[in-house]
């Protein structure tokens, strides 16, 4: 991942993250339904969701914690 990416992950609030991750969470549930069912068109798609999913919670724990300089914003 970019680390332009990461930092305008880091420079969101709180809610803003907390929003994002469920938003992916729901789109990962969407996805696992879809692939029980019938083909995706995109199966690495899981995979990424995954991935980012774990982003923004390493980032939320991280700034819970006051680790790398990230402080828990509003």
């Amino acid at each position: 991942m970019k680390k332009s990416v990461l930092k305008e992950l880091r420079e969101k609030e709180d809610s803003e993250v907390q929003f994002d991750l469920a938003n992916l969470r729901r789109e990962l549930f969407d996805l696992r339904f879809k692939s029980s069912a019938e083909a995706l068109a995109n199966p690495s798609r899981i995979r990424a969701l995954r991935r980012q999913i774990a982003r923004l919670e390493t980032l939320l724990r991280e700034r819970t914690l006051a680790i790398r300089g990230s402080s828990p914003r509003k």
